[in-house]
C-alpha cells in the first residue's frame, strides 16, 4: 500500500513539473513573437518612411537614378522577407543603400536644409534606435526561450510538444567590424 501512494505521489510530482515547465516554454514563446512583432511594427514604420524620403531626395538630385532604384529594391525584398534570419539580411541590405542616400543628400546642401528632409531624416533616425532596441529585446527572449528548450530535462519536454527554437535577428558582417577613423 506505501509503494502505491509513493508510486502516486511521484507520479504527482511529475506531472506538476511537466506541467511548470510545458507553461513556462509557452510562456516564453510568446514573449518572444510579442518581440518579433515589436520589431516587425519598426520596420513597417521604416518602410513607409522611405518612399517619402526618396521622393524628397528626388526633387534635388534628379540623375541619381540609380541609388533611387537600389532603394526601392531593397525596401522591397525587406518588406517581402519571411523569418529572422531573412529579414536581418534584408533590412541590413536596405540599411546600407539609406546609406548611399544620405550620402548623395550631403552632395546636396539646399535638400539638407529642408524641413521635410531635416523632418524625414529625423524620424528615419528614431526609427532605427527603435528597431535596434526591439532587436535587442527579441534576442534576448530568443535566448531564454532557446535556453529553456535547450537544458535538460526541459528539452525532453520540449521535444514532447515540438518546440522548435527561434532564430536570431543578427546584423551583417558590415556592421560588425570596427570603423576606421582617419583624422
Amino acid at each position: 500500500m506505501i509503494i502505491l501512494w509513493v508510486g502516486l505521489g511521484l507520479l504527482g510530482v511529475l506531472i506538476i513539473w511537466f506541467i511548470a515547465v510545458f507553461n513556462g516554454i509557452v510562456t516564453l514563446r510568446n514573449r518572444t513573437k510579442e518581440a518579433w512583432s515589436d520589431i516587425d511594427v519598426q520596420l513597417k514604420r521604416r518602410h513607409d518612411l522611405i518612399p517619402n524620403l526618396v521622393e524628397t531626395v528626388k526633387g534635388y538630385a534628379t540623375h541619381e537614378k540609380e541609388v533611387f532604384e537600389k532603394v526601392t529594391e531593397a525596401r522591397s525584398q525587406a518588406m517581402q522577407a519571411k523569418g529572422a534570419e531573412e529579414a536581418g539580411k534584408a533590412e541590413n541590405a536596405l540599411t546600407d543603400t539609406l546609406k548611399s542616400l544620405f550620402a548623395v543628400a550631403e552632395n546636396y546642401p539646399q535638400l539638407r536644409a529642408t524641413e521635410n528632409f531635416q523632418k524625414l531624416q529625423d524620424e528615419l533616425t528614431d526609427t532605427e534606435n527603435k528597431i535596434e532596441a526591439a532587436r535587442r529585446f527579441y534576442n534576448g527572449n530568443v535566448r531564454d526561450f532557446n535556453t529553456k528548450i535547450q537544458v535538460f530535462p526541459n528539452s525532453m519536454v520540449a521535444g514532447m510538444t515540438g518546440s522548435k527554437e527561434f532564430e536570431l535577428f543578427g546584423m551583417n558582417e558590415a556592421e560588425k567590424e570596427t570603423p576606421q577613423v582617419k583624422f
